[in-house]
């Protein structure tokens, strides 16, 4: 089960700040992809960026998850690409095929998305992180 809150990378300077954060504060994170992400900007370059920003990071609770839409050929290369946690919303038959070939990869499809903070309109990321894993009040 993944972590019940998400922040929305797009940068290599977003993923940073989100681990950053937890990190700091201890809180369960979801580093997540953009709603479709998978097929506009490639399985590869986003699992690069989340292993560059997990560069130097010690522990800590964090999942990353991939969302790939409903493109079934993006799924397919999220798992080629060794994305572990994939979010897929095409069909049902689909989605079994898709999850079969995940768990022989020791992946897993994930119906559920974690509410999730979008970072990209955030003026200070790192700020907007915190304000968002800090426990309310």
């Amino acid at each position: 089960m993944l972590p019940a809150r998400a922040i929305i990378f797009h940068s290599l300077a977003h993923a940073r700040a989100a681990l950053t954060v937890a990190q700091e504060t201890g809180a369960e994170l979801c580093l997540m992809t953009a709603p479709d992400a998978a097929r506009y900007a490639g399985p590869d370059h986003l699992k690069k960026i989340c292993d560059l920003a997990f560069t130097g990071v010690e522990g800590g609770a964090t999942d990353t998850l991939i969302d790939c839409g409903e493109d079934a050929g993006s799924a397919m290369a999220a798992l080629r690409a060794g994305w572990k946690d994939i979010a897929f919303s095409g069909g049902a038959e689909l989605a079994a095929k898709i999850a079969d070939m995940a768990a022989q990869c020791g992946a897993r499809l994930v119906e559920t998305v974690p509410q999730a903070l979008d970072l990209v309109d955030e003026a200070d990321p790192e700020a907007a992180c915190r304000r968002w894993l800090s426990p309310p009040d």
